[in-house]
């Protein structure tokens, strides 16, 4: 196994209600999963390549809940990596080089029954994890769209966050809105639906908690 270690920020947009059933091991509430992320490596490594600064996207098609599998897929990784950088986030992304189970890249190789050729594009990114706004952009593939939830009675913007001690992914969440429109072999359509705003810290143990 080949040591790595991530740390960044994401934006994950699935079909459930805003507090998404399977944070709780619950099933979704729309009996099927379909799903959009985009995370920006701030700092990170696989083995003695460095992924500074590289952006990676996903698009998820589930028929039932995710643990059921039978899971579609396409992985979208930044033009500007290089093959060795590539090489390397796909690894992460398939689950290669980690413990079973002990990420959710890991967690979700392992349902995904059809995984498209992966996609070497440019990925644009805009993610403000405490203000709960970020955009995925990837021409031809993806447009998402992220913000806070609002009051219903005021408008105000409604705060609220998803601890998870002995998560997978992320250790607190901060949960807003998000649309997603998606085009090319794994097509999906949100609207004002779950919208997951985290930083992440990752290594191929799993979640890095200080």
């Amino acid at each position: 196994m080949t040591s790595w270690e991530i740390k960044g920020r994401e934006l994950v947009n699935c079909t459930c209600e805003y507090g998404c059933n399977c944070q709780f091991n619950a099933l979704p509430d729309k009996g099927h999963c379909h799903a959009v992320a985009g995370i920006e490596i701030d700092e990170g490594h696989h083995g003695e390549t460095a992924l500074d600064g590289l952006q990676i996207a996903a698009i998820f098609k589930w028929p039932g809940a995710i643990h059921e599998g039978n899971g579609e897929a396409i992985a979208f990784v930044d033009e500007n990596a290089t093959d060795r950088q590539r090489d390397a986030l796909l690894r992460i992304m398939t689950g290669q080089d980690t413990d079973p189970f002990a990420t959710m890249f890991a967690v979700y190789a392992s349902t995904v029954t059809k995984m498209n050729e992966p996609v070497f594009t440019k990925i644009d990114l805009d993610l403000d994890i405490d203000g709960r706004r970020g955009r995925i952009f990837v021409k031809d593939y993806i447009e998402t769209v992220g913000e806070p939830i609002r009051n219903k009675v005021t408008g105000a913007d409604s705060r609220a966050q998803i601890v998870l001690p002995n998560g997978f992914e992320y250790a607190v969440a901060e949960i807003g809105s998000a649309s997603s429109t998606t085009s090319g072999p794994v097509q999906v359509n949100m609207k004002d639906s779950y919208g997951q705003f985290a930083r992440l810290h990752l290594n191929n143990h799993g979640v890095v908690r200080a």
